[in-house]
C-alpha cells in the first residue's frame, strides 16, 4: 500500500487554478481572433499569455502524475 503524497491536495488546487487561467486565456485568444482585424496589435501578447498558461498547466499535470506514481 502506498502512502498518499501530502502535496496531493495542493497539486489539485494548483491544477484547478491553472486550468481556469488556461481556459480564460484560450477564450481571450478566441475572442481576439473573432474581432480581427480590430486588435491585431495584441495577437502576440495574448498568444504568449495563452501559451504560458497552457505550459504551466501541463507542467503541473506532469508533477501530479509523478506524485501519484
Amino acid at each position: 500500500m502506498t502512502t498518499p503524497d501530502p502535496r496531493a491536495d495542493e497539486l489539485k488546487a494548483r491544477i484547478k487554478k491553472l486550468n481556469a487561467q488556461a481556459t480564460q486565456a484560450k477564450m481571450d485568444l478566441h475572442d481576439l481572433s473573432e474581432d480581427l482585424p480590430t486588435g491585431w496589435e495584441r495577437i502576440l501578447e495574448v498568444a504568449q499569455r495563452c501559451h504560458r498558461a497552457h505550459a504551466d498547466l501541463m507542467e503541473a499535470r506532469r508533477e501530479a502524475a509523478q506524485a501519484i506514481t
